[in-house]
């Protein structure tokens, strides 16, 4: 298994907590998602949390993809977007599974 390198902060910070893994495994995609962090906290709605999340995410994807292969960040943004708005649309695969608590 390839597993990617932790961020520093994420070390450093003792209350750090991880929210999502995701893995390509057996022709699939296969996650762990910490669910429950923020309704159980009171801070947000679930669903607009990770929503949140989710939007940071592509934007650090922009960062790195602009970084590595010079493309503009706006255009990799966009693509993304585009390409999330059909997956959910038309899904190229269904998104089953389980659900564990800690």
């Amino acid at each position: 298994m390839k597993e990617l390198v932790i961020p520093p902060p994420a070390k450093r910070d003792s209350n750090s907590v991880e929210m999502i893994r995701t893995w390509i495994a057996e022709q699939g995609l296969h996650c762990t998602i910490n669910v429950g962090l923020y309704r159980d906290n009171g801070e947000h709605d679930e669903a607009t949390a990770w929503g949140i999340i989710l939007a940071d995410v592509v934007r650090h994807l922009a960062n790195a993809v602009e970084e590595r292969y010079g493309d503009n960040q706006d255009s990799t943004i966009k693509a993304v977007v585009r390409s999330f708005a059909k997956e959910l649309q038309l899904p190229t695969s269904d998104a089953d599974g389980y659900f564990w608590h800690n």
